[in-house]
């Protein structure tokens, strides 16, 4: 069995990830999307073990210093982490592992796992960047104004991806999304063993020709 695909997802807060993921998810059955740890509150729906481990910051501390995350950050006020355990298990299993978290935490994945796929999530402008966030209906207008100054900064990381897809069009972001992991398989760097297998057996068969 070969292992799967770690993934990287970012994007500006309001660019539909969330959505996007969702939808990969239900389409396919060859991912597992990494719960991540959070100090913020939950928003209206979100559930306890399914959208995050909502944790206090305390406990958010005590798990750095036990060296559970494969990477964490604070964004707007709150800190995030990615459980490691979780996210190997799953890769040994074959599945190919999404995570859904922001720049800081993206470029630390990668400096660990030059391995990991970053892909960045943004839609056609700001304009409808904006009016997605406020679409939500449960931001303030403080809060708003942080996430629009907060993407300033994210845009100049967005060079740093190995993919930018643009999510205009939902079904089509999300074909081009498990497209673009699908494709990673097939990658020689990721294919060492079947490389070495081949050139050995034709060795062996050059031998029997001579």
């Amino acid at each position: 069995m070969s292992k799967g695909i770690l993934t990287v997802v970012s994007g500006f807060s309001g660019a539909g990830k969330g959505t996007l993921m969702k939808r990969l998810m239900s389409d396919y059955d060859n991912y597992a999307l990494s719960v991540s740890v959070t100090t913020r509150n939950p928003r209206p729906g979100e559930e306890e073990g399914k959208d995050y481990f909502f944790r206090t910051q305390e406990e958010f501390d005590r798990m750095v210093e036990e060296d559970a995350f494969i990477e964490y950050a604070r964004y707007v006020k709150h800190s995030y982490g990615t459980p490691k355990a979780y996210v190997e298990q799953q890769l040994s299993a074959g599945k190919d592992v999404i995570l859904e978290i922001e720049i800081q935490g993206a470029l630390q994945v990668k400096k660990k796992r030059p391995d990991a796929l970053l892909v960045f999530i943004t839609p056609p402008s700001v304009e409808e960047l904006e009016r997605r966030l406020r679409g939500r209906g449960t931001e303030t207008e403080e809060v708003i104004a942080g996430r629009m100054r907060q993407a300033v900064g994210e845009s100049e990381g967005m060079e740093k991806y190995d993919y930018i897809l643009v999510n205009d069009d939902l079904d089509i972001c999300v074909k081009q999304m498990h497209e673009t992991i699908c494709s990673q398989h097939f990658m020689s760097c990721r294919q060492k063993e079947f490389i070495s297998t081949i050139q050995k057996e034709l060795k062996e068969r050059e031998e029997t020709l001579e």
